[in-house]
């Protein structure tokens, strides 16, 4: 993937984007999510982690309204939830795991 990574967890990577095409002409942060079936099988747990990337970043955006500069961030899964740990896709286990390596990825990258 293309764009230097700015922080990094045991499961995912924030890469940074500059936005220079015209296409992109916006004056907030732009979030792209890539969650790939080679690390989350089931197409449940793949929509779980999306849905808990883009919570955690509104959170995050409503505690601090920019801590982020304009440009595209992109979080991408890069190593699997162990599924003998993790059983259930939509278990609250794997969810506050999840959140809590998101929340800490997005504290890295703001400070």
């Amino acid at each position: 993937m293309q764009g230097q990574i700015v922080a990094r967890t045991p499961h995912f990577a924030m890469h940074q984007v500059p936005l220079s095409l015209p296409l992109f002409n916006l004056a907030e942060p732009y979030l792209g999510v890539v969650v790939p079936k080679r690390w989350a099988k089931r197409a449940v747990t793949r929509n779980t982690i999306k849905r808990q990337i883009y919570a955690v970043s509104t959170d995050m955006s409503q505690q601090n309204p920019s801590p982020f500069q304009a440009l595209a961030y992109v979080v991408r899964l890069k190593s699997g939830f162990d599924r003998a740990e993790y059983i259930s896709a939509t278990s609250d286990k794997l969810k506050a795991a999840v959140r809590s390596e998101l929340q800490h990825l997005f504290k890295t990258l703001a400070a």
